[in-house]
């Protein structure tokens, strides 16, 4: 038996529990498409016509996309597209030096001319937010 006010309350709980979260997976790709709308906002156009590079947009603390595979000889650029936070790349197997600190609209260029799996992070954020990324080069 179940009292009139709390008889309705109860049915949309029970509804509430069985909803799944979104998983970590589904969090991250919502987070790159709209790192992908602010850039196409920012430069009027998609990331994905960019002539000659690769694109990795660093939003709410996630490299987009996270993990990429491109052939010897390619370059990288990555932008910050987000609104207020700076981010820098850091190729930890590269003798290249940490990247400045790059603010909104700002890039950060880099040719991989050696294949194998490269990890890079976000200085600043790494630690903490996890911003952590892999470029694999192919031969």
């Amino acid at each position: 038996m179940c009292f009139k006010p709390f008889c309705h309350s109860a049915a949309l709980l029970s509804l509430l529990v069985f909803v799944p979260a979104a998983s970590a997976d589904e969090k991250t790709e919502a987070i790159c498409a709209e790192a992908e709308e602010r850039y196409a906002d920012m430069f009027a156009h998609p990331s994905s016509e960019e002539d000659g590079v690769t694109v990795v947009k660093m939003y709410k603390y996630k490299f987009c996309p996270q993990a990429l595979t491109v052939p010897v000889g390619t370059t990288v650029r990555w932008v910050n597209v987000d609104k207020r936070t700076s981010h820098t790349v850091h190729l930890k197997e590269t003798d290249t030096p940490e990247s400045d600190r790059l603010f909104p609209e700002e890039d950060f260029e880099f040719t991989f001319l050696v294949p194998g799996p490269q990890n890079y992070l976000c200085g600043p954020h790494w630690e903490t937010q996890k911003m952590i990324g892999m470029v694999t080069v192919t031969p």
